[in-house]
């Protein structure tokens, strides 16, 4: 699949005035960009998502194959990033019968930053059936804590500007291999699941760890994309639980250094052994 270069900055540097006490500065601070992106597939606009405008070959793939409207990567056979009017239009070039098959749902979809089912037009078109997931190793919560501690190093834009989630594959030891942000947290995943597969990295033992809290559609991202284990620094919604708990899906919330809560697939996680009390041998 043709390479595609990103087509605006992420972030720009704006003045402010920053107060701090008594004390007023006029200084100099940067901000992320969030720009409405348009999904073009073969001529015919689809969705409008504001998202920030970096790894856009990667968010086009990974919001295709998210959304079903692709069955396998290489059924995207063209993304020409196209600056417009008013934002930015991925151009994207798919297999006719998965373009047939788009036509036959299109839906009116006008995206905004924290919101996962803008536009969706029916209660049926909430629920995608998702196929339960083979089963898989358990997850050590020694890993999300490794994971969790190495995340930040990871998040360059969140880094600079304060307002980018980010989304991260890591393998069963906690390592993290990929990383992807964007000031939507649904768009990083995105993001992140088109460059696992754009780079075919085999995702069988790993998890994803996002910067947010674990909504229904995060959760139903992640299964589709055959991840087993979903890991949150916030909380889950009780929906997303019960989706994660339907599809074999392993949810954990709360992942800060020294804490987590499971919320599904309980026993698939390792917790740390016990301490046990130290006694000074008797004589």
């Amino acid at each position: 699949m043709p390479q595609a270069a990103d087509a605006l900055p992420a972030s720009r540097h704006l003045p402010v005035l920053r107060l701090a006490g008594a004390a007023a500065n006029l200084a100099e601070d940067q901000l992320i960009e969030e720009v409405p992106v348009a999904m073009v597939y073969n001529g015919v606009s689809h969705a409008v998502l504001l998202a920030t405008p970096c790894d856009l070959a990667d968010f086009a793939l990974g919001f295709s194959l998210s959304e079903h409207i692709l069955h396998a990567p290489d059924e995207l056979y063209d993304c020409e990033i196209i600056t417009a009017t008013g934002g930015i239009e991925l151009q994207l070039e798919i297999a006719s019968a998965r373009f047939a098959a788009l036509k036959q749902r299109r839906r009116s979809m006008a995206g905004r930053t924290g919101c996962g089912l803008c536009g969706v037009d029916s209660l049926d078109a909430v629920a995608q059936t998702i196929a339960p997931l083979p089963l898989r190793p358990s997850l050590r919560a020694a890993a999300v804590a490794r994971a969790v501690a190495e995340l930040p190093h990871w998040q360059p834009w969140h880094h600079a500007t304060g307002a980018a989630h980010g989304a991260a594959f890591c393998n069963a030891d906690g390592d993290i291999l990929l990383a992807r942000e964007d000031v939507g947290r649904h768009n990083a995943l995105d993001k992140l699941i088109g460059a696992l597969r754009r780079q075919r990295i085999d995702t069988g033992d790993g998890f994803v760890l996002v910067s947010s809290r674990a909504s229904y559609e995060m959760v139903q991202k992640t299964a589709s994309a055959g991840i087993a284990a979903l890991v949150a620094v916030s909380a889950p919604t009780a929906y997303a639980v019960a989706l994660a708990e339907s599809c074999g899906l392993l949810l954990a919330g709360f992942a800060r250094p020294g804490r987590l809560v499971a919320y599904s697939q309980l026993p698939r996680l390792i917790r740390p052994e016990l301490t046990r009390p130290h006694h000074d041998p008797v004589y």
